[in-house]
Formats: C-alpha cells, structure tokens, sequence
C-alpha cells in the first residue's frame, strides 16, 4: 500500500494510521456513538470483510451509501445521562446493553484493571474523544508528575490496541515497548503495516511491498513514551489538562518549523494512573485514536522484535 506524507507523519506519531481500510463494523448505535460522539449511526448488510454480518457504523466511516438508520427506542423511564459529558446514554437490546463490559484476560497475563473505556463485545476497547480540557496554567502540576511517574516506571510493557483512523477505519493488532527507545506495533490482516523503533529511529514497514520509511525517533513524539524517565512539565510543552472521577487527560503541542503543530492527548485512568488511550492531532489537523488493552508490565519482550534492517530502504 502506499503511505501518503500526511498518514506517515501521524504514523510516527505513535503508531502507524496507513493500514489497509476496512469498513468498521460494530454491534449497535450505542457501540457507534461511545466511538464517534455526535455521528450519525448507520447499519448495512455486506460490508467488505463482514459478510452476513449486520455491521453499525458511523456515516462518515465507509465510502459505502447505506440506508437510514433504524431509530433506536429507548425505555419509558428516565432517561440515563453520562455524567462526564451530559449526553444521554441510549440502551442497547439484548446481551450487548453494557458496553462498560470487562476486557478478557489472556492467558499469559497477571492481574490486570478493568478499563473505563467502554467495549465492544470482543473485549476490545471503544476509543473515544477526549474530554475537553483546560488551558494548563502549572497549579495543575500534581496531575502532570503523576502521569509523569507512571510513564518513568514503565521500562518493559506489552498489549493489544485497536486504532481508529481519521475516515473512522479500524485497526487491530499487538505492541511491545522496552525501555529506553524499543517499541513495536504489530497490526492484524488485512494491514500489513510494522512500525519500529529500535532506539535510534523509527520505521514504517510494509511486508506486503518490502518497503521502509525511516525516521529519526528524536524527532517523533514516541520519544516521550520511550523516554527512560519523563517529567512532561519539564521536557514537553503541556497546554491543557483534566480530570474527572474517569479520566485524567494531559494534551502536549510538538512544534516544528518545516512539519507544523501536532498534538497528543494522553488518556489516562483517574483511578490508578494508567494508561488508557492517546489520540494524535497531525499538523493538518486529522485524528488518529488509539485504545491500549490488555498491559503486562512483568515480561520483558524479545529483543530481536526491536531490530531494523537498514538495509532494507525505500
């Protein structure tokens, strides 16, 4: 596939956002608006890589025209609104009604919280929005070290993400991240989309065309995440912060003169401080939303996954 200049830049903004577009498909309107707040949901049968299946989406997330939507009737009683956002929560029918449901455990990892991101049926996390912030102004410092000291004792961590992509696509897959400057994002079929960072740069890997894009790592935002120790307040530009009794959200700005203004927002747990998502503001303005699930701190990854051939170049 090719990469166009802006999805590589929001490719090593965290993790790569060119991977093959599928159509998203979710189990009802409640799974739709937790993922794209204020959309209009839309169901169709057939959609690519979805056969049979009655997949939920939301309209502006597939190229595909797609008939209204049928109106979702919600229960006589009062209606239930998110205390986070005011917005009225719809019910779901059937055995998918709670979307805050618990992400499974694998096999291979220890004890782990349930997230506050809701789920799909799956397990996998929803990505959201993030909530709205305000400017930070330093009296807020206490959230920032905090989040500060949770990145700094991390040095090994693996798990699974699910991405949404700026035309609402959906990715799946697998990372691995050692301490200092090692990380590997592994996607699912149909991507064939790896990036790396090895501690000195960063690739984007396409197996299916054997092509890299290679990146200074000093010079993309996984520097924060792959720092060994971190104190945003001192290393990063921090412009805005909040917290709830869900949430605690920190929004760092990267400037450069030739790129332009990116943005992270980092999404973190308001109860243990951990991190829950990150969402990536490229230069021109596009979204890319990434769920992190499944964490395990107590294995350390092979270091043969954090190797580049540099060899290998476009």
């Amino acid at each position: 596939m090719h990469i166009s200049p802006r999805f590589a830049l929001a490719l090593i903004a965290f993790i790569a956002m060119a991977s093959t577009a599928h159509a998203e498909c979710l189990l009802s309107a409640d799974a739709v608006w937790a993922a794209h707040p204020g959309s209009h949901a839309m169901w169709r049968m057939q959609l690519p890589g979805h056969v049979g299946e009655k997949c939920w989406y939301a309209k502006n997330s597939t190229d595909l025209p797609a008939p209204r939507a049928p109106q979702v009737v919600d229960s006589p009683r009062r209606p239930e609104l998110d205390r986070r956002t005011g917005e009225r929560i719809a019910r779901a029918k059937g055995p998918v009604a709670d979307l805050r449901q618990p992400v499974p455990k694998s096999r291979n990892q220890t004890a782990r919280s349930v997230s506050p991101i809701p789920a799909d049926a799956a397990g996998r996390p929803i990505p959201i929005r993030p909530p709205e912030s305000v400017p930070y102004d330093g009296s807020q410092r206490a959230l920032v070290d905090g989040a500060s000291n949770y990145l700094s004792s991390l040095q090994s961590l693996t798990g699974e993400f699910v991405q949404i992509g700026p035309d609402g696509s959906r990715s799946v897959g697998k990372f691995y991240l050692q301490k200092p400057g090692r990380v590997r994002f592994e996607y699912e079929p149909p991507s064939t989309i790896e990036v790396i960072a090895d501690g000195y740069y960063v690739i984007v890997r396409d197996r299916n065309l054997a092509t890299q894009d290679l990146h200074p790592l000093s010079q993309t935002p996984l520097k924060y995440l792959l720092a060994d120790q971190i104190d945003l307040a001192r290393d990063t530009k921090v412009t805005a912060i909040s917290q709830d009794n869900t949430f605690i959200t920190v929004t760092i700005e990267q400037r450069q003169i030739l790129v332009g203004t990116s943005r992270l927002v980092l999404i973190f747990s308001a109860k243990n401080m951990q991190l829950l998502q990150w969402t990536v503001t490229d230069p021109q303005g596009y979204d890319t939303m990434v769920a992190v699930y499944n964490l395990d701190a107590s294995h350390k990854p092979d270091p043969g996954l954090f190797t580049i051939n540099y060899d290998q170049r476009r």
